[in-house]
């Protein structure tokens, strides 16, 4: 089912455009383990994660030599989509996906999809959550959509920027704005079914870009990381120097901050 995404204070439409601030009050606090997630360092740019998929995607869909980028071909009346080449099962997984908002048109949708959701379609329409094998959040009208139902929200200027996180353990799917995490959108995601990225798009040349960030599990020695920066606080985490401990995790500890 779908969660109901923070709609914001009335003060969003008073501040600069994509502005951090605007979705710190949506922010909600992530876990331990999507912590160390979102602030270990990105896997290579060329991990085969982060590609598009040249099967299941729409024919109106181009994708570029290196697979990360997927354009759609300037076609009227027509509804199409693209799914990432490489799906999960287990784990909890963060993807990125760059869309210039100028590139989005009238149904710009990010989200998950199963194997076998619907990719093309005549007309202007939303693809991924259009049905029940797929969960998508419209950027331009900020909707949430699964089984052809949406969850309206209060506009929100959507940067281009986005990361998706998925919990496939737990079932759940949620966003990343500007540093915010807005909280689970969908939760009830079927467990042991690959699940995978995909967007979808009504815009001739919108070229959207994906990349895979990071998944657990994390190590234990990098949610022990999390665990002393924490206690330490902000104010002391330069003088991490000083504790006891050998210089080996001395140096894990100022790498990882």
């Amino acid at each position: 089912g779908a969660v109901t995404l923070p709609s914001g204070d009335k003060t969003t439409a008073d501040r600069p455009p994509f502005s951090s601030s605007a979705f710190l009050p949506l922010a909600v606090p992530t876990s331990s383990r999507l912590a160390v997630t979102l602030n270990s360092p990105p896997v290579s740019p060329g991990d085969s994660r982060s590609h598009w998929s040249t099967v299941h995607r729409s024919l109106h869909f181009l994708l570029s030599p290196c697979k990360q980028e997927a354009t759609r071909s300037p076609t009227e009346l027509s509804s199409d989509g693209v799914r990432a080449e490489i799906g999960v099962k287990s784990g909890l997984h963060v993807w990125e996906v760059v869309w210039r908002p100028e590139h989005r048109g009238t149904h710009a949708v990010v989200g998950i999809s199963r194997q076998d959701c619907p990719l093309q379609s005549s007309g202007y329409n939303v693809l991924v959550g259009a049905d029940s094998q797929s969960w998508g959040w419209e950027l331009k009208t900020n909707q949430l959509w699964h089984g052809g139902a949406k969850t309206a929200q209060t506009p929100l200027l959507i940067p281009e920027r986005v990361l998706l996180v998925l919990d496939a353990d737990a079932g759940t799917l949620g966003f990343v704005v500007n540093g915010s995490f807005l909280g689970v959108a969908f939760k009830d995601l079927p467990r042991d079914v690959e699940l995978f990225p995909a967007v979808s798009s009504v815009r001739g040349g919108a070229c959207i870009r994906l990349r895979y960030m990071n998944g657990d599990p994390p190590s234990l020695m990098a949610l022990c990381g999390l665990s002393i920066r924490q206690n330490l606080g902000q104010k002391r985490l330069k003088h991490m120097d000083k504790l006891p401990l050998p210089p080996f995790l001395q140096r894990c500890l100022a790498s990882s901050h």
